[in-house]
């Protein structure tokens, strides 16, 4: 497992909004150690038990804190994310709409501060057997050996369930951002997974725009060892049109499915055609 483990003890940015009320009583349930909340205004409420704080200076005093997670509405959600990078190893931004440049402003902050951020614009993590740290639903991941990368939240549920459904169980499950800006990119979880004991291989799901997918096979061919699989969404999508995600778009003659898979082809990374291909990809690496 990577990121999120059992010393993860975690603070929820916007405990009492919807989005982050709703949320953090999925993530409970899946007996995540969430062990505060920071709603400006609200602080000395308990919610769902988790004592709500004003500020996160006020939690850290009261708190043993060392991850956050962000349900801020993005007008609001640098502020928010700049505290929690100060203060954390760990954040994880939910939010999605942020600003790039706002985006841009917190990844450099990050780096400055040795800070793990993902997202944002981004599912979260999930530990099977451990917590999760977003917004996916739990029942269709694991406890296993395979770690999962992905842009797209949707993608790595699907990905997760034909998983499952064929006995193979995740190690970690992380949602890297569909966004043009992210804090951690494929590299970075690529080396964690590489380090990682409880990992043996590593499902990259990609999608068309930028070249993300270009770098991890670069990173992949010298740094990776263990097995790595793909699958890359948007194989149909026509030049110039975004695809969901704001960076998902193809711009010229790069960021198309067809160089992203030529690419990780050239460094040994079998592409699926289709989510499902990936169990066999799987077997024939020796994932059983």
């Amino acid at each position: 497992m990577i990121l999120l483990d059992n010393d993860t003890k975690i603070l929820v940015q916007g405990i009492t909004g919807k989005q982050g009320s709703f949320h953090t009583q999925q993530m409970l349930e899946y007996n995540t150690n969430i062990v505060a909340g920071v709603t400006p205004g609200k602080g000395g409420q308990e919610h769902f038990g988790v004592p709500v704080y004003n500020s996160i200076r006020e939690a850290k005093e009261n708190e043993d804190i060392n991850s956050s997670i962000i349900f801020v509405p993005a007008p609001f959600a640098k502020d928010a994310a700049f505290e929690s990078i100060k203060n954390f190893d760990l954040v994880v931004i939910i939010t999605e709409h942020i600003p790039v440049h706002d985006t841009m402003e917190l990844v450099e902050y990050a780096k400055r501060n040795n800070t793990t951020v993902i997202g944002p614009n981004t599912p979260g993590i999930i530990t099977p057997g451990v917590g999760k740290m977003g917004i996916m639903p739990t029942h269709i991941f694991e406890k296993g050996n395979v770690g999962v990368i992905s842009r797209s939240g949707t993608l790595t549920y699907e990905v997760a369930s034909q998983l499952t459904r064929a006995n193979i169980g995740q190690s970690t499950c992380l949602g890297i951002g569909g966004d043009p800006v992210v804090g951690t990119d494929y590299t970075q979880v690529l080396q964690m997974f590489e380090d990682d004991d409880d990992t043996d291989a590593v499902v990259l799901i990609g999608e068309i725009g930028g070249n993300a997918e270009e770098k991890a096979a670069e990173y992949i061919k010298d740094n990776i060892s263990k097995p790595v699989v793909s699958y890359i969404a948007g194989r149909t999508a026509p030049p110039g049109k975004r695809m969901g995600h704001a960076g998902a778009i193809i711009e010229g003659s790069s960021g198309t499915a067809k160089t992203k898979t030529e690419t990780f082809e050239k460094v040994g990374v079998h592409v699926a055609k289709k989510p499902s291909e990936l169990v066999d990809l799987l077997h024939q690496a020796g994932i059983n």
